[in-house]
């Protein structure tokens, strides 16, 4: 396949922010204003009108641009396009059932895959006007100024945030042991809602590390390209390369990295959290 051009990538990237900020308009002018929530299959899997609009937008505008390229979208699926060597994935509003509720904590994620490798990612905040832009060799910014990684080297100092993935209430494969011991050996462990904005956060430095399962290439592509170009690193769970379709995602400032990996695999069941005595042994 043909490389891309950083000149390439940085018109790509201007094209697929101006989607991200026309998105985020609509996000912004219909804030506290939905009139219909529906659940998708599955409890707490929300989907709103508004949900809809901004994808819409963002559709038009990669459409006109790149009419060849394929797209997959959280509310479409996978669609149009025939150069396989692109594929686009959106997230018109992520963090919906925030949104609904009015908690500042959504965004738009737009990431382009060249060769099944994340070279493209704008995230937006649009509550709080939050534009966070990345392209592969290109660096990341936040509001057009470079931004970079933290610079914490010890577990026991540092801040994560992960996510519970929509089958929690199906599976004991949860997340909630890796929640529980984690809060335990680190200074703390957030639940963000919006995986794209978590891996932004991640990126600029407030977040230390993040982890979760279950997810959608349109949750994650965007916001792996800003913690790689900010320096940090993204993998598998074991620190293997990580893999677009399994779903999981550890991704840090790169210095916590191994630590945090190690202590993913080592969570014990949450049945011995029952236990003080036992939990201290462990740490």
């Amino acid at each position: 396949m043909q490389s891309t051009s950083a000149e390439q990538l940085q018109i790509i990237l201007d094209i697929a922010t101006e989607a991200a900020l026309a998105a985020g308009a609509v996000l912004r002018d219909c804030w506290g204003k939905i009139e219909s929530v529906e659940e998708k299959g599955r409890p707490g899997d929300l989907v709103t009108e508004v949900d809809k609009k901004s994808e819409a937008v963002i559709l038009k505008i990669l459409t006109r641009h790149f009419p060849d390229h394929p797209i997959l979208a959280e509310e479409s699926g996978r669609i149009g396009g025939d150069r396989e060597q692109y594929l686009w994935a959106i997230d018109p509003l992520d963090g919906t059932t925030n949104y609904a509720h009015g908690y500042p904590a959504s965004s738009v994620s737009i990431g382009l895959l060249i060769d099944n490798i994340p070279h493209i990612g704008v995230v937006y905040d649009p509550v709080r006007d939050r534009l966070y832009q990345a392209a592969k060799g290109l660096g990341a910014t936040c509001n057009r100024r470079p931004i970079k990684v933290s610079s914490t080297t010890d577990l026991r100092h540092s801040l994560l945030v992960t996510g519970f993935a929509y089958d929690r209430h199906e599976t004991t494969d949860n997340n909630y042991a890796e929640f529980c011991y984690l809060t335990h050996l680190t200074q703390g462990v957030r639940r963000g809602g919006s995986a794209a904005l978590d891996l932004a956060l991640v990126a600029g430095g407030h977040l230390d590390g993040y982890w979760e399962r279950g997810l959608k290439p349109w949750d994650i592509v965007a916001g792996i390209v800003l913690v790689e170009e900010a320096g940090g690193r993204v993998t598998a769970y074991d620190e293997s390369p990580f893999d677009l379709q399994s779903g999981r995602i550890l991704a840090t400032n790169s210095q916590i990295h191994s630590a945090l990996s190690r202590s993913l695999l080592a969570t014990p069941p949450i049945s011995v959290w029952s236990n003080l005595a036992e939990m201290q042994k462990l740490t």
